[in-house]
């Protein structure tokens, strides 16, 4: 409506578009934004990418993609670990963090199978749960609430405030995870596409079991991708103005961890080693069935003789845990409990009554608590879930909302199942493998008859082999142990002893399988053996002398992954890069030598091809971080590998700029460059590297990772010099009035960080003069 004569009219303003100077932008990935699935606006997703996206997104002084702060933030797929990644064993080398170790000691617990009616899972799904009553207890047990003692083999009880269980699917966890070529790189499921090199999501069929390393490899890839394209430089208020923190050379990068974690996840279910064998399950009926009790059995016949059993190999009697599910706001309390009554009278204590509500919560409610996301969640699942937000139109978060009296009634079943029911059953149970089957094995009789085993009839010859086989209890025809043979149950033994963190039970047990193992050819359950032996010593804090290490444990460690690569019939090279990782994170927490021995199994793994580009360059930095740990003796730093954690940190950076991952380069580079820099001494200027030819290669991958980043910015190698000298006034004016004007670069271009700690890469090249060079950023 136009104004009526003689008013006056509002001031006309110059269009926004008019006003702006936006630089000349050519095709690039970071151009070609909108035609990615990734969209920056949805917060649903940027959830899913928390754990990552924070830390890289933000750089600090020296400008890292990935701060090296300790302290990694959790997010719904990756929470912080309990001690914030700052706890320090005495035992450990000051300032080291024993994160991973946490970490590894949370992933081998035990797991719960669990098994619902129709009308249970009808109940659960109308809360707004698709996954029925396993999505409702699988966050929840991950983390048993309050501390929860065990009781080592000498009767020693510890408590624990960080022990979980793992409640998986009445039939997950069957095959063998899919292998890799040794030398030719990752092969591919045949369940999934390539697509330029990269595994196509659009393929990918959630599964809770784990073990695909080709599917962690692009889901790391797919982290670090919208880390590059959405990492901004930090703006905080100018009166909250922060000083960055000093960087720390033997904190992880977010990227390691969350593939360590992934490569740790959803551990298949396998003759060779019990951890995924279920220790209990839950059954749940619900109080509306007509005949809970006959429901109750007809669901454990499924589990023992029906459906649902598992192969021989795998102990069916174990612990069953029976629930009945009662409506708490139409439900009949008092036949519900008469129900109860009867069931506890037919199948014992091991019976709960779990009352919930029937009404779908949702967050504007008081009273609503979100579901808790699975911490352990497979890399096929958090794909799934990822691509699931992608492409979706609805941008709120769909994690369903529980009531908190519903929250308070899981948690308390969850506590009552494991402190009262589980950790006892498992205690009873080792106890008894351990005085019925394994005490004997150690005395001389089961001495005696191990050598008789192999040797009879005595003179050996030619007979020798073929009685061997005869007194086995190997079937090498099917590749597995009965569940009831000796050596089966010393297996259960030593990963039930693992799972209560008695290492000292646990590595006896290890150590006479594995030369039980050897004798009957059986090499896959051998490489478990060396396996869980190596880990079993190194898992405790306590000094360890390097005897014991060199004679025993890189022995163990170097047979398990010559085992599960080479053996005939038995390439499992999923296996071999878990021994192998988790053995380099334990030896770096020890620091010395044993951390030189962590930064050689780490090139191991690249040696032997078990990993793609992503994990190569995420292990490259590994080692690097390994020879940091050894810092040195005295004031001229005996024995430090500063120099050799310097030059593994450059190969990172040049691993990175391969990939086209810019932020990650130039993490690695600035790390490299101030580890040469450290070698100076105190009060001196570093006024460049040592050798020219070594300035020369810095100052070219300098360059070319700083004209990648601008590339992935979008920026044209053809681009108006004006243009760039106007945004340099612009940003040298907006830093004069920053206190410390490093941590609040403005443009991309400055983003590139001045290496004051460590001299100027090179002493004629100006600020200036390295914006001009637009031509050799290419």
């Amino acid at each position: 409506m136009n104004p009526p004569d003689g008013a006056p009219r509002p001031p006309t303003y110059p269009s926004q578009l008019e006003s702006m100077v936006l630089p000349k932008q050519r095709a690039s990935p970071a151009s070609s934004l909108a035609s990615l699935p990734y969209r920056t606006s949805n917060p649903s997703l940027h959830k899913l990418f928390e754990s990552t996206a924070s830390l890289s997104g933000s750089r600090a002084s020296s400008g890292t993609a990935t701060p090296t702060a300790s302290v990694v933030p959790g997010s719904v797929f990756s929470p912080g670990s309990r001690q914030n990644g700052t706890g320090t064993p005495v035992a450990l080398p000051p300032g080291v963090s024993d994160e991973h170790r946490i970490l590894i000691q949370r992933a081998f617990v035990p797991h719960v199978a669990v098994l619902a009616d129709a009308e249970t899972e009808q109940f659960i799904r109308g809360k707004g749960l698709e996954g029925g009553l396993l999505q409702l207890l699988r966050p929840f047990g991950e983390s048993v609430p309050g501390k929860v003692t065990i009781r080592d083999s000498v009767g020693a009880g510890r408590s624990y405030d960080d022990f979980g269980v793992r409640f998986v699917g009445a039939n997950d966890g069957l095959g063998l995870p899919l292998s890799a070529g040794r030398n030719s790189g990752l092969r591919v499921s045949t369940e999934t596409s390539r697509d330029g090199g990269r595994v196509s999501s659009s393929s990918i069929r959630p599964r809770r079991v784990g073990g695909d390393v080709a599917q962690i490899e692009e889901l790391v890839d797919r982290h670090l991708q919208y880390s590059e394209f959405n990492a901004h430089d930090p703006m905080p208020d100018y009166f909250d103005q922060r000083e960055a923190s000093a960087p720390s050379d033997s904190s992880s990068s977010p990227f390691y961890t969350l593939f360590l974690k992934r490569l740790l996840s959803g551990l298949p279910l396998v003759p060779h080693e019990t951890f995924a064998h279920p220790v209990a399950s839950v059954i749940a009926v619900s109080s509306q069935s007509p005949d809970p009790i006959e429901e109750l059995r007809s669901l454990y016949s499924r589990q023992t003789t029906g459906d649902l059993r598992l192969p021989p190999w795998v102990e069916n009697q174990y612990l069953r845990y029976y629930v009945l599910v009662d409506d708490e706001e139409t439900g009949d309390i008092a036949k519900s409990k008469q129900t109860f009554d009867a069931m506890k009278r037919h199948f014992g204590l091991h019976c709960h009554l779990l009352r919930l509500k029937r009404q779908q919560c949702i967050p504007s409610d008081d009273d609503s608590v979100r579901l808790p996301t699975c911490e352990w969640m497979s890399a096929s699942e958090e794909l799934a879930e990822i691509q699931k937000r992608e492409t979706t139109d609805d941008i709120t978060d769909p994690t369903p909302y529980l009531p908190d009296s519903d929250v308070t009634a899981i948690k308390t079943f969850i506590r009552e199942l494991v402190a009262q029911s589980i950790i006892p059953n498992m205690e009873r149970h080792t106890a008894q493998w351990n005085e019925q089957v394994l005490s004997r094995r150690r005395g001389m009789a089961g001495r005696f008859m191990s050598i008789s085993k192999r040797w009879t009839p005595f003179g050996g010859g030619r007979s020798s082999s073929s009685s061997a086989s005869s007194n086995s209890n190997y079937d090498s025809n099917q590749g597995f142990y009965r569940n009831d043979a000796p050596e089966a149950l010393m297996r259960k033994l030593a990963d039930y002893s693992f799972m209560l963190r008695d290492y000292k039970l646990a590595l006896s047990t290890y150590d006479v399988l594995r030369s039980d193992f050897n004798n009957d050819k059986a090499w896959r359950h051998y490489a478990g053996a060396v396996e869980m032996a190596a880990l079993s010593a190194l898992m405790p804090t306590d000094r360890l002398p390097s005897k014991t290490r060199v004679d025993s444990i890189d022995t163990w460690i170097e047979a398990a992954s010559y085992n599960y690569t080479n053996r005939q019939q038995m390439n499992t090279p999923y296996y071999a890069l878990r021994s192998l990782a988790c053995s380099v994170e334990l030896l770096r927490l020890r620091g010395g030598s044993a951390a030189d021995d962590g930064a050689r199994w780490s090139s191991r793994i690249l040696e032997l091809g078990l990993v793609g580009p992503v994990g190569s360059a995420l292990f490259t930095e590994r080692a690097s971080a390994c020879y940091v740990v050894r810092s040195g003796i005295g004031s001229m730093r005996l024995g430090s590998r500063r120099r050799k954690a310097a030059l593994w940190s450059v190969r990172a950076a040049e691993s990175w700029y391969r990939l086209d991952k810019a932020l990650q380069a130039e993490k690695c580079l600035d790390t490299a460059l101030r580890l040469y820099g450290s070698q100076a001494d105190a009060g001196e200027v570093v006024k460049g590297l040592p050798f020219p030819e070594m300035q020369a290669f810095i100052d070219e991958l300098r360059q070319q990772i700083l004209g990648l980043r601008l590339a992935n910015r979008g920026f044209d190698d053809e681009q108006n010099e004006n243009d760039v000298e106007d945004s340099l006034v612009v940003e040298e004016a907006t830093e004069t009035l920053d206190t410390n004007p490093r941590i609040h670069r403005k443009s991309l271009i400055g983003a590139a960080p001045p290496l004051m700690d460590v001299g100027p890469l090179s002493p004629t090249l100006e600020r200036g003069e390295e914006i001009k060079k637009d031509d050799q950023f290419e």
